[in-house]
């Protein structure tokens, strides 16, 4: 049996991730967030979140996907916050490149804890909450979409890819991932079996 999720409107949840998402803009720390989550391309792999992006260029596609994933956040901030600290309610499924750039957000974990100080508030990002295993249940039209379209109006489709047709891709790459010794939706690697 699942528990019923209770969340706020989407148009007061909307308000007030608009009022987060300009404070973060206006942390005096938010160029070194930015710049910092910049260079993390370099630093991990992935194989199932930014390949399912068409023509993904790390560099070129950074900087709207950092924006999203802000919004995504404060989104969740915003439902954290008007649900007194319901961390279920808060983990709103969001798309998987999204979901994805929400870890170099995370990984800039200092400077995230003086930012949210400063600003008031709490970020929330719990894999365990997530729903379905690694992301991918997104979808248009689900409160996400609904919060995300009342506070920043049409969302970025490059980045917000629907349930389904993450999937589809997913499978795509499996298979070409497979040709390679890359398997279990990245999980297993043995590239080098044998050497």
């Amino acid at each position: 049996m699942t528990a019923t999720i209770s969340r706020p409107a989407p148009e007061q949840v909307a308000g007030r991730a608009q009022e987060i998402f300009a404070a973060l803009e206006a942390d005096p720390e938010f160029g070194r967030l930015w710049a910092s989550c910049a260079k993390y391309n370099k630093d991990w792999d992935d194989f199932y979140g930014y390949p399912i992006i068409p023509d993904y260029n790390a560099e070129g596609d950074a900087p709207a996907l950092f924006v999203e994933t802000l919004r995504a956040m404060a989104m969740k901030s915003a439902v954290y916050e008007l649900t007194n600290g319901d961390e279920t309610a808060a983990e709103l499924p969001v798309s998987v490149p999204v979901d994805t750039m929400s870890h170099a957000l995370m990984a800039q974990f200092t400077l995230m804890c003086r930012i949210q100080k400063r600003a008031g508030i709490q970020f929330v990002h719990m894999t365990d909450l997530e729903e379905g295993v690694g992301g991918g249940t997104w979808d248009h039209g689900d409160y996400t979409h609904q919060v995300y379209k009342a506070a920043f109006g049409d969302l970025n489709d490059r980045y917000w890819i629907g349930a389904a047709e993450t999937e589809r891709r997913r499978a795509v790459l499996d298979t070409v991932y497979a040709g390679i010794g890359v398997t279990d939706r990245g999980k297993r690697v043995a590239i080098f079996s044998g050497s």
